[in-house]
Formats: C-alpha cells, structure tokens, sequence
C-alpha cells in the first residue's frame, strides 16, 4: 500500500477549522506532522484546548486566527499573520461556510450575501494571497470543501448551491493556472456528514414529522444517499490527506464526490 507522505516541515492552513470537518481536516494534518492553522468561531478556552492538542499531536507548531471570512481586510490580515508566522501556506483548504435555506422570492439579502462572500469570496481571496509563495516553491496544494451541491441543486438553496458551484468552476480554473508549478487544486464534495451540529437537529426533526429517530436519519436525511450511511469527517479529511500526497501531484482540478452515491443518481 502506497504510504502517504509526512507533512513535515508544511504549513497547513483550513478556514472553519474549530469544528466539524475542519477540525478533522486540522487533526488529520496535524497527525502528519504539519504545522497548522485553524480559522473559526467558538467558546475561546476549547479553541484553546484544540489546538494544544494539535500540537501534541503534530511535534509543530499550530496557531488560530479568529478573523472574520467575509471581510476582505480581515483576510489579508490572516494570510499575513501566517507567512509571518512559518514564511507562507503549503497547503490551504478553504472549509468555512454557512447555509440558509428560504424560497428564492423571500431569500433576505443579507443572507445572499453572508452566504456568497463567506463560502465563496473568501475562497477567492485566500488563494489569491497563498499562490505566489506556493509558485516560488513550486509546491502546494488547494483544496475545497465543496458539497454534493458543487455538483447537483436542491430546492430553496439557492445561495448555497451557486456559492457550491462557484467553487467547482474556481477551482478548476486555478488548477489549470498552477499545473506547472506544482501546485494542485481540488474540489472534496460530501454528502451528508455526522457531526454534532447533524445529530441536534434529529429530535426537533422527530418532533414536527412524528416520526422515530431511525425514520427522520434514514428517510430525511439520508433520504438522498443511497448507502443510507452519514458520511464521517475523518473520511473526508483523509480524502485531504491523500490530496497533499506525492501519490495525488496529478490529480488537479477534480471534484471528488465523498457522498454515498447521492450524485451517481
């Protein structure tokens, strides 16, 4: 079996990182000895504890950065504090996001845009600001977060799937800007994940659909995948891990569907 390299010596750096799939992202990098960054809100002392553990786990350094995705100067300022920090970002994954769900006719405007400048925007400005010192070592790797929505559309997320299939049409245009320089850019689109967040919606789920716990998991919100399996965030972050991988220096530009079978439909 092919070993995934050590990240040694890599700074990783993943938006939305202070829970959930960024969080798993952070470990799983981590594990492979790169230095990390996390991004993200949250209670201040578990943020804390995070990323001691981090640093436990990788023998090098982490750091967190509570700046505001959806404000362009904020971002500069994060990017910044990380170059000043390790010199630059090897590996960025832009994770942070938010959803609304309401009919296209009554989506509120600042939701609109909460929703484009946060799951995409700050996508746009992040790598703008880690690509010229991935070119000069002529090495990196990007990666996104996508979602099922990269890739198809559900009804009243209309913010959501356009911020989703922005993402998909970004990277895929930066992939083929950095082919030559060693630098890869690729879409993670998952389905439906278990995360804490997930499993607090199932008793109000229970409630309004008189429904059991087994019903509302398997008939709402697995509904679309065909495993009716929840997809796990150490599954995707080891999705990402194999990305940062020698074994993964061609694979660019891709969307890697990570969702039980909810696209192949």
């Amino acid at each position: 079996m092919t070993q995934v390299q050590s990240l040694a010596g890599k700074t990783a750096l993943i938006t939305g990182s202070t829970s959930g799939i960024g969080l798993a992202y952070a470990k799983t990098l981590a594990e492979a000895g790169a230095n990390v960054v996390i991004n993200g809100f949250g209670d201040k002392d578990a943020i804390e504890q995070e990323r001691q553990g981090l640093e436990a786990a990788s023998g090098a350094k982490a750091i967190y950065l509570g700046h505001d995705l959806t404000k362009v100067e904020e971002i500069e300022a994060m990017m910044n504090e990380a170059a000043s920090v390790f010199g630059g970002v090897d590996i960025l994954i832009n994770n942070a996001g938010m959803q609304h769900v309401a009919p296209v006719e009554e989506f509120p405007l600042d939701k609109w845009n909460l929703i484009i400048a946060l799951n995409l925007n700050s996508a746009f400005h992040t790598t703008r600001l880690a690509v010229p010192y991935m070119k000069g070592k002529k090495w990196g790797r990007i990666i996104q977060t996508a979602s099922a929505h990269s890739l198809i559309a559900s009804p009243f997320k209309s913010a959501y799937v356009t911020a989703k299939h922005g993402i998909a049409g970004f990277t895929k245009t930066i992939a083929l800007e950095l082919a030559t320089f060693g630098v890869t850019a690729n879409c993670i689109s998952p389905g439906y994940v278990w995360t804490p967040l997930v499993e607090k919606q199932i008793p109000d789920t229970m409630k309004a659909r008189n429904m059991t716990r087994e019903q509302v998991m398997n008939d709402v919100l697995l509904a679309g995948q065909p495993t009716k399996q929840f997809v796990t965030v150490e599954q995707v972050a080891a999705v990402a891990l194999f990305l940062c991988g020698d074994a993964a220096a061609n694979i660019t530009g891709s969307n890697i569907s990570v969702d039980g079978g909810w696209t192949a439909q």
